[in-house]
């Protein structure tokens, strides 16, 4: 179902019900609770030097960005996606949210990171990160095979682009310490298997 018809179908299902409907980026409160991976990085490593995070509808991204910067104003945040799915980019390089059709984001494999940035979110990306980085299918698939193999992680495509800007655009990045956030293991079975196999 596509995303304006998803929310209306979720809006009247709360509404009928009494339900809360609770947004998955565009709201403080959610930004407010994702910034908490920004505070386990810094407790982890204070040191850190560059943090990579992904970039969908720009929640946990503006989270991260927000605690790190508070923390280690000195920490560069990078922010990452699919090269399908780059309307984050071209947002912040117009100054504006600017809307990809479905027909282009649903070109991606990375399925969570298929949704546009908000004003709000797009207000703390402008003002916290220090730039976004896009990365292949091609990319995304060998990053998933290699946690699989190397890290025993299941990782779903969209919670692989910030690993695979780390493995693939390295001279692209600043350099130092470097935290890649790694999210999410819902994937499908024959995507994995495909991954892992490099098929």
């Amino acid at each position: 179902m596509p995303p304006p018809r998803r929310l209306a179908e979720a809006e009247r299902v709360a509404a009928e019900s009494g339900a809360t409907l609770v947004p998955p980026f565009d709201d403080r409160r959610i930004i407010a609770g994702q910034g908490t991976v920004g505070l386990e990085i810094i407790e982890d490593l204070p040191e850190v030097d560059v943090v990579l995070v992904p970039v969908g509808g720009g929640g946990l991204s503006s989270g991260v960005a927000t605690a790190v910067r508070a923390l280690r104003p000195s920490t560069a945040v990078i922010g990452v996606e699919p090269l399908l799915a780059a309307d984050a980019q071209e947002s912040l390089a117009a100054g504006e949210v600017v809307v990809w059709d479905t027909s282009r984001t649903y070109r991606t494999s990375a399925d969570g990171l298929r949704t546009q940035l908000s004003e709000l979110t797009l207000a703390h990306l402008r003002e916290r990160l220090d730039a976004i980085v896009t990365v292949t299918e091609e990319e995304i698939a060998a990053t998933m095979g290699r946690l699989v193999r190397e890290a025993r992680l299941v990782v779903e495509p969209s919670g692989a682009v910030a690993a695979a800007a780390r493995l693939f655009h390295r001279a692209a990045l600043p350099s130092g310490r470097t935290v890649a956030v790694v999210t999410g293991g819902n994937v499908d079975p024959a995507v994995l298997a495909a991954a892992v196999t490099g098929a």
